[in-house]
């Protein structure tokens, strides 16, 4: 699997997305600007000794990133808004699951153009703005794991 951070803001958000990617042997694509410095002490901290362990790739922008992507990739964009949630889609190993920034999401015209890979975390409480981007990560990441039959789990 593959974990998208496109344009991540909060250090603590971004390190804890590479502790769970290294958990799960998932690789992490940093696409900039970043609202934080790598060598960020909040950064090393959220993701432990783990940075190590991390099979990841940074990326100067979005085009960038989008080369690089092999044919057929499929990426999944996580966004409130979405038409189908993320539980109603079935997942296979090469997936890209992209994440926006965390105050301002993922842009429109991203959504907009990828309409039927646009998916929603269900919220149950309307007046609630947002849930964290690390829970969000890992929602959608063991969902996808778990239609796998968690494969690889030591």
């Amino acid at each position: 699997m593959n974990i998208v951070l496109l344009e991540p803001e909060i250090p603590p958000n971004t390190g804890n997305v590479a502790r769970l990617c290294a958990a799960t042997r998932t690789t992490l694509h940093l696409i900039e600007p970043f609202g934080f410095k790598l060598d960020d002490k909040q950064l090393k901290r959220a993701g432990m000794d783990y940075w190590e362990q991390v099979e990841w790739k940074r990326w100067a922008g979005w085009t960038e990133f989008q080369a690089s992507l092999p044919a057929g990739a499929r990426l999944w964009f996580i966004e409130s808004g979405g038409p189908k949630h993320y539980a109603e889609v079935s997942y296979s190993p090469g997936d890209y699951l992209v994440f926006g920034r965390e105050t301002a999401g993922l842009p429109k015209a991203l959504l907009e153009g990828n309409r039927e890979q646009w998916l929603r975390i269900p919220m149950f409480n309307t007046a609630s703005r947002s849930l964290n981007l690390s829970n969000c990560v890992a929602l959608v990441l063991f969902e996808a794991l778990r239609q796998q039959s968690f494969a690889g789990e030591e």
